[in-house]
């Protein structure tokens, strides 16, 4: 174990949040503290860290349970205001994926789609008390017979609505470009042609998993701020690639690690669960997330104080062989340079586009030191870390 001159329990740290003596900053607010006074006097100073990230996370979606219905039905097919739900789980379970557009919408049939409405725009609509429209047709059996209901519904009024996002969160994500001779349309939003715009979507130094590097305090069942409300780690989300190239300080210089999480649908916000339509592409959801990342000892100090001139995202030719599948990687851009507005590719000035929300992320990274300072939230230790192995 190595020899830390600072050693702090989770225990510890929640006695300070019961008692009104905790000491919270922000991602951000830390980088000055251990700038001035380095990082053992940060770690001896500082107790939590809170972090924030606001962007489309496509791998998303709902548990909703409707309740048994007079006479009882086991759902076979289900649509929430017409958009398709999964119902093969059992009588009135039903799983709404962020991505399923409308069972009426002509998709890329009309190019560009625009694909309006989805399963994330319901979501949304659900978390701002709006009625939904639900329709569920079975086959019918001798224990359930009923063959179709049709209903009014809200969130309050559900048995049960869980979040659960199978891969959120990305440690790090691709900065994408185009150059191809025509516009491409893909997840990482409009691609002009020619390196017209690069396109990335993290939070940089807020970004949780930009924090802890190597998963020390992140795992199964670490308490979260989820979508305005209080989720959880609950696995390794899907693609959970830890062991991509890492730079001098320790974080992945790719895609690499993502959480699958879980929290009370009921309990969230509209601001932070929001629909979203992106051109030629389909449907997602905007997710709120923001991780506390106590400050155990110097190490977390120091992992902590990273700035968006030390943290770099691939830069990814989509247009490669004109399909706008990502292709072969042109480089490295620092998210200093990202958030400058421009950045510089073959000679040429390239504008930059945010997919994610820097305002919100500040904005979660916040309310969560807030929680915690006025004993709201208090801190679990995971039962298991993430892998740092593949």
């Amino acid at each position: 174990m190595p020899n830390y001159q600072v050693n702090k329990t989770y225990q510890e740290i929640n006695e300070k949040i019961k008692q009104g003596r905790v000491v919270v900053v922000t991602a951000e607010e830390i980088i000055d503290i251990v700038r001035r006074q380095g990082e053992v006097a940060a770690a001896r100073q500082v107790d939590v860290v809170t972090t924030g990230t606001f962007s489309p996370m496509c791998s998303s979606g709902a548990f909703l349970n409707f309740g048994h219905t007079s006479p009882p039905i086991k759902a076979a097919r289900a649509w929430i205001n017409n958009v398709p739900a999964y119902a093969g789980l059992a009588a009135v379970d039903l799983y709404l994926g962020a991505t399923e557009p409308s069972a009426d919408d002509p998709l890329n049939k009309v190019y560009p789609g625009e694909f309006k409405y989805g399963g994330g725009h319901v979501i949304s609509d659900l978390v701002a008390g709006k009625s939904v429209h639900l329709v569920v047709e079975a086959y019918g059996t001798d224990c359930y017979p009923n063959k179709r209901v049709e209903m009014k519904l809200t969130l309050n009024k559900m048995v049960n609505a869980v979040l659960l996002n199978p891969r959120n969160c990305y440690q790090n994500y691709n900065c994408a470009v185009n150059l191809s001779h025509r516009t491409l349309y893909t997840y990482m939003g409009p691609l002009r042609p020619r390196a017209g715009n690069a396109n990335y979507c993290t939070a940089g130094q807020l970004s949780p998993l930009f924090n802890d590097p190597y998963y020390r305090t992140i795992g199964i069942g670490t308490r979260i701020f989820l979508g305005g409300g209080v989720g959880y780690v609950c696995f390794p989300g899907t693609q959970h690639h830890p062991g991509r190239p890492r730079g001098e300080n320790g974080v992945p210089m790719a895609p690499a690690a993502t959480l699958m999480v879980i929290g009370d649908l009921k309990t969230m916000s509209p601001r932070y669960l929001v629909g979203v339509s992106l051109l030629g592409y389909g449907c997602s959801l905007c997710v709120g997330l923001g991780i506390p990342i106590p400050l155990l000892n110097e190490e977390m100090a120091r992992a902590c104080a990273v700035t968006d001139d030390e943290l770099f995202a691939p830069l990814v030719d989509y247009g490669g062989d004109e399909s706008g599948g990502a292709g072969r990687t042109l480089g490295h851009v620092s998210y200093a340079q990202l958030k400058s507005g421009t950045i510089i590719l073959g000679g040429q000035e390239v504008p930059t586009v945010p997919l994610s929300s820097l305002v919100r992320a500040r904005e979660i990274a916040h309310l969560l030191k807030n929680w915690i300072q006025t004993g709201q939230f208090f801190l679990t230790e995971p039962v298991q870390c993430l892998p740092t192995t593949e």
